[in-house]
């Protein structure tokens, strides 16, 4: 059975990985050229959006590592 204080520890993990990730992303984003988003959503481009795919895969693996130990 789990403790506790183990299931707050999953929790404080788990948002702090979150965080780190959309702070990350929002510094890619913000050191590409031109507007990822906009790029993506208004004109379809579908090289971005593979890019911006495997910078959040990239991201999620260094912080699931980091949290792992």
């Amino acid at each position: 059975m789990l403790s506790a204080t183990t299931i707050i520890a999953t929790m404080l993990y788990a948002a702090l990985g979150i965080v780190i990730f959309i702070v990350s992303f929002v510094l890619v984003d913000r050191l590409t050229p031109g507007e990822l988003w906009r790029e993506i959503i208004e004109r379809k481009n579908m090289a971005v959006a593979l890019l911006a795919g495997a910078v959040a895969i990239g991201i999620s693996n260094i912080i699931a590592a980091a949290v792992h130990g």
